[in-house]
C-alpha cells in the first residue's frame, strides 16, 4: 500500500513539474496580454468608482422583476453573492485543473489570455452605457438617506485612484449592464466550449439562470440590467472568439509544447510494421509472385519469364 502511495505521489510531482515548466514558458510568451487584461479590470473599477460620484438617488423605478420577485432585504443579500463567488472561484479552479489531473484540455494561461479578452471588450461597452445615462440605484445603499447612495467630492487623487473593498461592495450608478453577469456568463460560455463534462455545463446554465434572477431579487440591479447583460455578453463572446486565434488541443498537434514528449501513435505503429517486415509504404504492398523460392516483385515479372525460357 505504501509503495503504491509513493508511486503515485511520484507520479503527481512529476505531472506538477511538466505543467509548471509548461506554464511558465507559456507566461513569458504571453505575459503582455495578461498584464493588459489585469489593467483593464483596475480601469474598470475607476470607471465605475467615477460615475459614483454623479450618481444621484431618486424615486425606484417601474420594474416588472420587482413586481414579480419578492426583495431579499438587506439582511439576505449575501445569498446572491455567495452563488456568483462559487461560480467564480469554481471557474478558476478549473483552469488550474491540468495541474492536478490527468485530462489535458487546456493552458491555463492560454485560457486566461482569452478569458480577459472577453471581459474587456464587454467592460467596455458596460463603461460606455452607464457613463451614457445615469439611473437611480434600486439596491437599499443607493436610496435616498443612505450615506452611502451619494460620494462628496474628491479631496486629493489618492481618493480617485485607490479603489477600496468598501467601495466596490456599495458602489451606486453602474447599472447597466451588470458586471456580475458579465463575468458569470462568460465563465460559463468558456467552459461550454473547453469543458468536458456535459452534466456541470448544464448545471452552470442553471445557476446563471438563477443568479439573474437573484440579482433582480436583491435589488442589485434593475431586470433590463440583466437583459442586456445576457445578449450583449453572448454576442461579443461569439465575435471576439472568432477573432481570436483557436487554443491548441493538447490532446492533438499541440502536444509538442509539453516538455515530456511521448512516442506519438504513428510512430508505434511505423515501427510495428517494420518488426513484421513491412516498410508502410504503399510501394511496398504491391503483390509479390514467388519464383523459385524467391518472391520477386511485379516490375519485375519480365525478367523472371525471359529467365525461365531461357532455362527451357
Amino acid at each position: 500500500m505504501s509503495l503504491y502511495i509513493g508511486r503515485e505521489s511520484s507520479k503527481l510531482w512529476k505531472r506538477l513539474c511538466s505543467e509548471v515548466t509548461t506554464e511558465i514558458n507559456l507566461l513569458l510568451e504571453n505575459w503582455k496580454y495578461l498584464l493588459a487584461g489585469i489593467v483593464f479590470q483596475y480601469i474598470h473599477g475607476l470607471a465605475a468608482r467615477g460615475v459614483h460620484y454623479f450618481h444621484r438617488p431618486g424615486p425606484i423605478l417601474q420594474d416588472i422583476g420587482f413586481y414579480l420577485l419578492p426583495e431579499l432585504g438587506q439582511k439576505n443579500a449575501y445569498i446572491s453573492e455567495t452563488v456568483f463567488n462559487f461560480v467564480f472561484l469554481s471557474f478558476v479552479l478549473w483552469t488550474f485543473h491540468p495541474f492536478i489531473f490527468k485530462t489535458k484540455k487546456i493552458y491555463t494561461v492560454l485560457i486566461w489570455c482569452r478569458v480577459l479578452a472577453f471581459l474587456a471588450a464587454c467592460q467596455t461597452l458596460r463603461i460606455l452605457t452607464f457613463y451614457s445615462t445615469q439611473l437611480p440605484g434600486p439596491n437599499y445603499h443607493c436610496r435616498e438617506g443612505s450615506e452611502f447612495a451619494t460620494l462628496p467630492p474628491p479631496e486629493n487623487i489618492l481618493e480617485v485612484l485607490v479603489i477600496m473593498p468598501r467601495g466596490i461592495l456599495y458602489g451606486c450608478g453602474d447599472l447597466i449592464f451588470s458586471s456580475h453577469m458579465i463575468f458569470s456568463l462568460v465563465f460559463v460560455r468558456t467552459y461550454q466550449k473547453y469543458g468536458t463534462r456535459r452534466f456541470i455545463k448544464q448545471c452552470a446554465w442553471l445557476i446563471v439562470v438563477i443568479q439573474s434572477l437573484l440579482i433582480v431579487a436583491s435589488r442589485k440591479h434593475y431586470t433590463v440590467d440583466v437583459m442586456v447583460a445576457w445578449y450583449t455578453v453572448n454576442l461579443v463572446v461569439y465575435f471576439v472568439d472568432h477573432k481570436l486565434p483557436e487554443l491548441p488541443d493538447r490532446t492533438g498537434a499541440a502536444a509538442f509544447m509539453l516538455p515530456i514528449i511521448k512516442e506519438s501513435r504513428s510512430l508505434k505503429e511505423e515501427n510495428h510494421k517494420l518488426l513484421n517486415g513491412n516498410s508502410g509504404e504503399p510501394i511496398d504492398r504491391r503483390l509479390r509472385n514467388p519464383v523459385n523460392g524467391k518472391i520477386l516483385e511485379d516490375g519485375s515479372n519480365g525478367h523472371v519469364e525471359t529467365a525461365m525460357n531461357n532455362g527451357v
